[in-house]
């Protein structure tokens, strides 16, 4: 909830985060299901890692720069921010945060896996990075915990795959309801559920 609402823009910016290779780019393309426009530029082409597209804006990226000139345009809209960024979106407008969770053998996996294709290594060990990733999440979620013009809800990718519409109705919800998950839930694809593992929560 907020607790306190002091933006002069009324209408929030719908961002979905979480850490890379999370299901963000699922969620997006569910929210465009749900009617919602995704603010895009399209220049990253979908590839083998992700088929379906990659639902990213290139100048969010330049957060850290102070590019915050396309804030007015996100209004209303979904945009992709890693979990890495969240903490330079601007003062000044309101946020609801769709926080992307998935089992973290996964990510490092599904990783791993983006690396091969790309011909590049890891210089970081599994369980280095782990750590890192788990440490950074949690830092994260305290900080959205302290901002007064951001609420967020947590997703789990893992469930959203086997259960969808339990998820989708947190999603509603933080959203003021009135969404599709029905259309949102038809966007899920068990062909690309490609890192699974077993008996993961």
């Amino acid at each position: 909830m907020f607790k306190k609402l002091f933006s002069r823009k009324s209408t929030p910016v719908i961002v979905v985060s979480g850490l890379p290779r999370s299901g963000t780019s699922m969620m997006m393309k569910m929210l465009e299901a749900a009617g919602i426009p995704p603010l895009t530029d399209e220049i990253r082409e979908a590839d083998d890692d992700n088929p379906k597209g990659y639902y990213e804006f290139e100048r969010v990226k330049k957060l850290p720069e102070g590019d915050v000139a396309w804030l007015p345009d996100a209004q209303g809209k979904s945009v992709k921010v890693i979990a890495a960024l969240l903490k330079h979106l601007p003062d000044g407008y309101i946020y609801k945060v769709i926080f992307m969770n998935r089992a973290m053998e996964e990510i490092l996996a599904s990783q791993k896996k983006m690396l091969e294709n790309r011909q590049e290594d890891s210089k970081v060990s599994d369980e280095k990075m782990a750590a890192l990733f788990e440490k950074h999440k949690q830092s994260t979620k305290a900080w959205m915990e302290e901002q007064s013009n951001l609420a967020y809800v947590e997703v789990s990718y893992n469930t959203l795959l086997e259960n969808p519409i339990s998820e989708l109705h947190k999603v509603n919800k933080l959203l003021g309801g009135g969404l599709e998950v029905e259309k949102m839930a038809a966007v899920v694809d068990p062909e690309l559920y490609r890192q699974r593992v077993k008996n993961n929560e």
